[in-house]
């Protein structure tokens, strides 16, 4: 077993320019917890005593632990810990929070590495920011309200949108992308209405390049994400809800490498028979903040 960059290609930026800007706009940010020193040793006890537990089952040899470390020193020097947690551990945490808290409004997913705040604020009825050649690609129109659980509009929240381009790519992660292509922050009406024309995504890669893709194929796995958009809804006094929406019937919808599909995050495109433009529709109830 080797964590060696499997392609064949040494250093491609693709991978390490992705992963460093994303590491760079997370350190960036102000992050804390309230966590006691009680509950952390509960927990760094359990991590600890869980990691012996899978060694001395598997019998893992010197080489093997070698490989280990060296692959964690890839990842961060690749500034790829964003992009391997997101993928393989924030959906577990994002389901721990929904249901430690007893919600009952729209659930969420993953947020992802690529996340911009202050994208360009939008009305409520709008087209997302992108090049021409993005306009030549299947149109969608993305439409729906923001409601309390009890079927209220909420005026004047936000839904932030943001996805990758055809190829795969997001803007401010990959060069020679306009700084705001695909996303924004759209104002909803008085009743909580959006009607967002965007491009219909296509599924990508996760970058293969890297530490986290190398870490996929040493085990046999794929790294392909299903096509999905990534959505931050928000009104005051609300529970912010952060999610991805995918498509019926699309590739890797069963068998995505994050795991973060899940039934109730599911589209069901529609084709509008005057435009042409595929059409869906998805409403976000947001539950009171506690």
């Amino acid at each position: 077993m080797s964590f060696q960059n499997l392609s064949g290609v040494e250093g491609d930026p693709t991978a390490k320019g992705s992963g460093n800007a994303a590491t760079d706009k997370f350190k960036g940010e102000a992050v804390k917890s309230d966590t006691s020193k009680e509950r952390a040793n509960a927990i760094y006890t359990d991590l600890l005593a869980a990691i012996a537990e899978v060694a001395h089952k598997h019998q893992v040899t010197y080489d093997e632990y070698r490989v280990l470390k060296n692959w964690m020193i890839q990842v961060g020097e690749y500034g790829e810990w964003p992009l391997w947690l997101d993928v393989f551990v924030e959906h577990e945490i994002e389901e721990i929070n929904y249901n430690r808290n007893s919600y009952t409004g729209t659930k969420g997913s993953i947020e992802g590495p690529y996340y911009v705040p202050n994208s360009p604020e939008l009305p409520w009825k709008t087209e997302m920011p992108m090049r021409e050649q993005d306009k030549a690609a299947t149109p969608l129109v993305f439409k729906g309200q923001v409601t309390d659980v009890d079927g209220n509009g909420l005026g004047g929240a936000t839904v932030e949108l943001w996805h990758a381009d055809e190829e795969g790519y997001y803007s401010q992660f990959a060069p020679g992308i306009p700084e705001w292509n695909l996303r924004g922050t759209i104002v909803t009406n008085e009743n909580g209405e959006y009607e967002i024309k965007t491009l219909q995504p296509a599924p990508y890669q996760i970058p293969t390049d890297g530490p986290t893709g190398w870490f996929i194929e040493s085990y046999g796995g794929h790294p392909w994400r299903p096509a999905h958009l990534h959505l931050r809804v928000k009104s005051p006094g609300y529970r912010e809800i952060t999610t991805q929406l995918y498509f019926q019937g699309g590739e890797w919808v069963e068998n995505d490498v994050a795991t973060a599909v899940k039934p109730e995050l599911i589209l069901e495109p529609k084709k509008d028979t005057e435009t042409g433009y595929n059409l869906v529709e998805y409403p976000f109830a947001l539950d009171k903040e506690d």
